[in-house]
Order: C-alpha cells, then sequence, then structure tokens
C-alpha cells in the first residue's frame, strides 16, 4: 500500500503542476475557449459546456480511430468491458496522442478491476489533456477506494479549479474534507 500511496502523491502532484501550467498556455484553439467559458458559467449552463468539451475530446483527427472509439462505446453500453478493451487497444495503439482514447481505455480497465491499467490509462489521458476533468475524476476515484482521502481531496479542488460545477463534486469534497479534518496535506 506504500507504493501505491507514493506513486499517487507524486502523481497528484505532476497533475496539479500541469493543470496550473496549462491555464495560461494556448494548446488548443477549440477547446481553450469553452475551458473558459466553463470556469465562468452558471450551474444551470455548465452541462452545455461540458457537452461541448467532451465532443471535442472525442474527435481524434481520423474517421478510423473515431470508429473504434464509437465501437468501444457501444460495448460499453453493453457491460462487455473485454469487447471494449479490444477496440481501444487498437485506438491508443494506432493513436497514442488521442486523449480520450486513453481515457475510455482506463474506465475500462476500472470496470474490469484492473487499477494498476486504469491509473496508466489516466495518467496518459492527463499528460495529453491536462484539463480532463472525467479523466481526474477516474484518478479521484480510485484514490479515494484506496483510502488516500488527503489526496483525492486535492485532485477533487484541482477538478474544481478547471470546472466548479463538475457532477457531485461540492458533496465529495465536503465528505473527503470530514474524512481528512486534522490530516496533514
Amino acid at each position: 500500500m506504500q507504493s501505491l500511496r507514493a506513486k499517487l502523491k507524486v502523481f497528484v502532484t505532476a497533475t496539479a503542476l500541469s493543470v496550473g501550467a496549462t491555464f495560461g498556455v494556448a494548446q488548443d484553439a477549440r477547446l481553450d475557449p469553452l475551458f473558459d467559458r466553463l470556469g465562468r458559467v452558471s450551474a444551470e449552463d455548465a452541462p452545455l459546456i461540458e457537452e461541448k468539451i467532451v465532443a471535442e475530446w472525442s474527435k481524434s483527427g481520423s474517421a478510423a480511430m473515431d470508429y473504434l472509439l464509437r465501437r468501444a462505446e457501444s460495448k460499453f453500453q453493453a457491460d462487455d468491458w473485454k469487447g471494449a478493451l479490444i477496440h481501444l487497444t487498437a485506438l491508443t495503439d494506432h493513436a497514442p496522442e488521442f486523449a480520450e482514447g486513453w481515457h475510455a481505455k482506463a474506465l475500462a480497465h476500472f470496470r474490469l478491476d484492473q487499477i494498476g491499467l486504469a491509473m496508466d490509462g489516466l495518467e496518459r489521458a492527463l499528460a495529453l489533456e491536462p484539463r480532463h476533468f472525467n479523466a481526474m475524476a477516474g484518478v479521484l476515484a480510485i484514490m479515494e477506494g484506496a483510502g488516500l482521502d488527503a489526496e483525492a481531496l486535492e485532485m477533487a479542488r484541482l477538478i474544481k479549479a478547471i470546472h466548479p460545477h463538475f457532477e457531485d463534486l461540492s458533496q465529495t469534497i465536503t465528505r473527503l474534507e470530514g474524512k481528512t479534518q486534522g490530516a496533514a496535506l
């Protein structure tokens, strides 16, 4: 457990540094204005902006790679996580710079209880898109599941900095603050 804790602490620190560096840098002309709006809109308007961001993340730039992602998503709907991994492995093999491919692959691994592989995929997704709040939420879930509440709280706060109205985030932060009150961060 100690090695998992150490790895996750390093991961959170690296993610925080990447996210902090991203805020001032225009990495993607389509996403930057959406993220700017996401940080300023009301709770009622946030889901529409989030939907637009997720739609942009789903575009690999290749019709073949987009098809593999759609095939994997159809396997998700059928709870066929092993089937999804076949498509997602092909996707990440052929489009290793496509963050959403890594995020989707991490989700499949997580659902198959392959936590180490899930973390590897989330790490790759966040290295490619440090603002990927869904990948960050995956890391948060793994940390909390591992009993790393202080680290999970730090990740929740990073998500909040990007997406203040992320689903159930306020309750998650409140819960984690209660668990970590008095604990060193």
